[in-house]
């Protein structure tokens, strides 16, 4: 993994999952919205358990496919990967890196018992919609034409389609 690689994975994810969750946290400390720590049911802990890690699943498969099939770059948008990649889970779901944020954000709320990283959560899916709605599709759109707007109309965004998808030839 190159450098430019493994900043990108530091900055972007790092931010989203760490970063920002550990701000959170020390901003809410002493205050009626500090985390209340691990959930008392074991089954909340046991389904938080497994959001968290299909969420590093998918983090760690879709950075390791950008890097073996990408042709260059990295995930971060100042430095994007040369080739169109619709493998493993892109297969069923547009950003299946981010969705992955989305599940390891909730499961740490769930986890610590933070209603901010919860929140945190749906703000930052929010912002990252409406930047791929106005700059990441367009930009794909003008890179790879009609093999991404065929994959766009096929794949959704965030909820995963069951069956994969599969280019006709």
């Amino acid at each position: 993994m190159t450098r430019a690689q493994l900043k990108a994975i530091v900055v972007l994810p790092g931010t989203a999952i760490v970063y920002g969750p550990a701000l959170l946290l020390w901003l809410t400390a002493g205050t009626r919205y500090a985390a209340s720590g691990l959930p008392s049911s074991l089954g909340h802990r046991i389904d938080a358990l497994f959001l968290g890690a299909v969420g590093w699943i998918l983090i760690i498969k879709t950075i390791g496919l950008f890097h073996s099939k990408g042709g260059g770059g990295t995930l971060a948008p100042w430095d994007p990967i040369q080739n169109f990649v619709a493998e493993g889970p892109y297969r069923h779901v547009r950003n299946p890196m981010l969705l992955g944020v989305h599940l390891v954000l909730i499961a740490e709320a769930l986890l610590i018992g933070s209603l901010p990283i919860l929140l945190w959560m749906f703000v930052f899916a929010a912002l990252n919609t409406v930047y791929f709605w106005a700059f990441e599709e367009p930009q794909l759109a003008r890179r790879f034409g009609k093999t991404y707007l065929d994959y766009k109309r096929a794949v959704p965004r965030w909820i995963p389609r069951w069956t994969p998808y599969a280019p006709e030839p």
